[in-house]
């Protein structure tokens, strides 16, 4: 029997409904002694949920799946993915459930998604569970995310279970409780065309413009429209990733959302110092999804959904093969226009400026920062300054003093990034000749991070039973391009004795 709760909040099932064949009902493993650690309350407001109730038994066993309530279905999903290149035909939710879809407070349908909630079917070997650190890290990633403007999964809770989880070590374990807008990834139509069921890719698409792309519903070709939708949305993504440093670290085709969200923080993390090779999972022994080939890769995976999706664009596979590479073929162009104004953002650059001198600008300072390791999001934020005071960071030489309120950071000044860099000097020239904006940068380059020292430092004491330092992280970057008094450690780059640093999936 589910358990009582507030009919403000109503569960469908429009995934499990409408695609049975990809949707195995299943029930959560019991925790032995579940204990909310931490609750998203604005996005549990945002959801419809009382926040007592949620606090409260029946909220924590919504929020670890033992009392679903009366209108959810728990089902694990189905769904193949490319591991690192390799197709392993059938993955699905080995330890998570989806427990059904519910209305937040702009009436969009939203996934409500257990992660650790115990073995399913889809298991493959696996215990099911998830630990406290990797559950916390995705939670912390995902709000970071959020609060940068990245389309990306949301977290409403983390719940310990009060049992213990076998790693390289016994872990304390723990639910997370996850939102998005879909679960349905490039991994889910290639699930379906390898059921040999043409029918079923089709429900699929359908399924997936009605809940996620409506518009292309009107299209001549709804399916070809539904591809181009993802093309676009992807191209969008991976740019501001890019932008902001941002490392997936394991991009197989399972974790490409159909949604344009991101999804799946485990190995990840922000680049420190810029370098497009840079490589923080473990697993990720080849360099496949290094920080400068993700761009690259998503194009791979989309050419995957493509070719998943054929039987939906139409019969003549050959046409439709044609039609999918059309589309496929715009997305290097939609990336790069994506970041080129993200660039130009983050430079402070005016309209005005034009293209070929942007590029310029862009093109030079970029293996400057690599050549030197220079800290990423420091130096941007940093560089703000120079066009707010009009010092020449590389002399200290004044010309106009900006005293106000958004003079000075805690960031490093640049002067001290690229001081032995004796070409920034011409670039510093060059670019601040070109009256850049500091209030633009500063509303685009943050100051707070999830920096990996940070994290491992707040995910250590959470495991130790002290969430403070993870509670003190979160609130710097949900506010990252605030600077407020108090949080100077946290704008700061890794000490120097720190790394090389690597991330785990947490399986």
């Amino acid at each position: 029997m589910g358990a009582a709760h507030p009919r403000t909040v109503e569960f469908s099932q429009h995934f499990a409904t409408d695609l049975p064949e990809m949707a195995v009902p299943w029930q959560a493993a019991a925790p032995p002694d579940p204990a909310l650690l931490v609750l998203n309350e604005p996005l549990a407001h945002s959801l419809g949920f009382e926040l007592g109730w949620l606090r409260g038994p029946a909220g924590i066993g919504l929020l670890t799946g033992t009392q679903p309530p009366e209108d959810a279905t728990p089902v694990a999903q189905a769904y193949t993915g490319h591991q690192f290149g390799t197709l392993n035909p059938r993955l699905g939710d080995g330890r998570a459930l989806l427990l059904g879809e519910i209305t937040d407070a702009h009436g969009t349908l939203v996934d409500l998604h257990l992660k650790g909630s115990g073995r399913t079917p889809f298991a493959r070997g696996g215990d099911g569970l998830a630990a406290v650190g990797p559950m916390l890290r995705e939670y912390l990633m995902s709000e970071a995310m959020h609060a940068l403007g990245v389309p990306s999964t949301r977290a409403l809770a983390v719940v310990a279970t009060g049992g213990f989880v076998r790693r390289e070590r016994a872990l304390p374990g723990a639910v997370l409780t996850r939102i998005a807008h879909s679960h349905v990834r490039v991994g889910s139509f290639q699930y379906a065309r390898l059921s040999g069921n043409d029918d079923l890719v089709r429900r699929l698409a359908d399924h997936a413009i009605a809940r996620l792309h409506p518009a292309a519903a009107d299209a001549a070709n709804p399916a070809l429209a539904l591809f181009e939708a993802v093309v676009a949305g992807q191209a969008e993504v991976v740019a501001q990733w890019m932008l902001l440093g941002f490392v997936h670290g394991v991009m197989n085709t399972d974790n490409m959302t159909i949604s344009g969200e991101t999804i799946d923080y485990g190995p990840c993390a922000f680049m420190d110092a810029f370098d497009p090779a840079t490589v923080y999972s473990s697993i990720d022994t080849t360099g496949r999804y290094a920080y400068g080939n993700q761009p690259l890769i998503a194009e791979w995976n989309l050419a995957r959904f493509a070719e998943a999706l054929l039987p939906a664009i139409g019969p003549d596979q050959d046409a439709a093969i044609e039609a999918a590479q059309e589309v496929l073929g715009t997305y290097r162009g939609r990336y790069s226009t994506a970041w080129t104004a993200g660039m130009r953002a983050k430079l402070g650059l005016s309209a005005d400026v034009p293209a070929e001198t942007a590029g310029e600008l862009i093109s030079a300072i970029l293996p400057l920062l690599r050549d030197h390791r220079v800290d990423y999001t420091g130096f941007f934020r940093g560089l703000a300054d120079a066009a707010d005071t009009g010092t020449d960071t590389t002399t200290g030489d004044t010309d106009t003093a900006d005293t106000g309120p958004n003079a000075g950071t805690a960031a490093p000044a640049v002067s001290e990034l690229l001081a032995a860099a004796p070409d920034f000097s011409g670039w510093l020239g060059t670019w601040r000749g070109l009256a850049p904006d500091p209030a633009l940068m500063r509303r685009t380059n943050p100051i707070y991070i999830p920096r990996n020292h940070l994290v491992e430092e707040a995910l250590a004491a959470a495991e130790s039973g002290d969430l403070d330092p993870f509670t003190r992280l979160l609130g710097a970057v949900t506010d990252p391009h605030t600077e407020r008094p108090g949080l100077e450690r946290y704008a700061l780059p890794a000490p120097e004795d720190f790394g090389p640093y690597r991330t785990f999936c947490g399986t």
